[in-house]
């Protein structure tokens, strides 16, 4: 039989380091029926890194399976079929998978830029083509409307420089 512990009311007894502590200084955990995890955050911290250590032999690895299925190993084999390059602008040292949303597959490896850029284009090719043709039909270029004297227009966009009088 388990001897039970004097715990004051609005705390927590953390079987792993053997203190009583707040509940605040308890994970929340819904699948416990008080709704806070066994462990503090410390030592449940200490036990999530040991176990990703353990399992998959650090973090990185941890994250790149969890989220894209794949690991280092293949991010490394992907990066080198790339050139050691982002897949867009060629940038050194790339550090991002990028992936298709609704599929799931890995696309490539992207830097910080290019896959936040595509990320907020939604991935969609046709947003991407109308920002180019935006780009394309909106170059600034100055127009002689006196001797000396030059008005900024676009060739599609705005107004054109008014003629000489």
């Amino acid at each position: 039989m388990r001897a039970t512990r004097e715990v004051p009311e609005g705390h927590r007894f953390c079987a792993d380091c053997g203190t009583v502590k707040p509940v605040v200084d308890f994970p929340r955990n819904r699948a416990d029926s008080t709704g806070y995890a066994t462990y503090c955050k410390p030592c449940h911290n200490s036990r999530t890194r040991e176990a990703k250590q353990r399992l998959y032999g650090g973090s990185r690895e941890y994250h790149l399976r969890r989220r894209y299925g794949i690991g280092q190993r293949e991010f490394d084999e992907l990066l080198a079929e790339q050139g050691g390059v982002c897949a867009v602008c060629e940038a050194e040292d790339p550090q991002h998978v990028d992936h298709d949303h609704r599929t799931g597959w890995v696309r490539g490896i992207l830097c910080f830029n290019c896959n936040g850029g595509l990320g907020q284009f939604r991935d969609s090719p046709t947003r991407l083509a109308r920002a180019i043709t935006y780009l394309r039909g909106t170059t600034w270029q100055r127009a002689l409307i006196h001797p000396g004297v030059y008005q900024m227009c676009s060739p599609t966009r705005g107004r054109p420089p008014s003629r000489p009088s």
